[in-house]
């Protein structure tokens, strides 16, 4: 009889969660995909950022101007983007 406990206690162990695996589950259901999205933000940021970099630097040494401004307010406009889409995910994750 007391191995009949034993077997049960066993199986409701198996099929409950503990609080933090149902809290990240939970929150993953909510969320997808929340990190990999961070992640991507910080590295398309980064790219844009080293673009504005390397396009500010043609401007000042003057070479080919008339396509380095369009070129490099792209770059801003990426990393600006990503900042804002980085602080959204955030305050997303502050209002819960």
């Amino acid at each position: 009889m007391n191995n009949n406990f034993k077997n049960e206690d066993k199986k409701t162990n198996k099929n409950n969660l503990n609080a933090e695996k149902y809290a990240y589950l939970k929150a993953e259901a909510e969320a997808p995909y929340k990190g990999f999205r961070k992640f991507i933000y910080f590295g398309i940021g980064a790219s844009g950022a080293i673009g504005a970099f390397i396009f500010s630097i043609q401007l000042i040494a003057g070479k080919n101007v008339a396509n380095n401004i369009p070129n490099l307010l792209i770059q801003i406009a990426v990393v600006a983007l990503m900042i804002f889409l980085f602080r959204w995910e955030e305050r997303a994750k502050n209002k819960k």
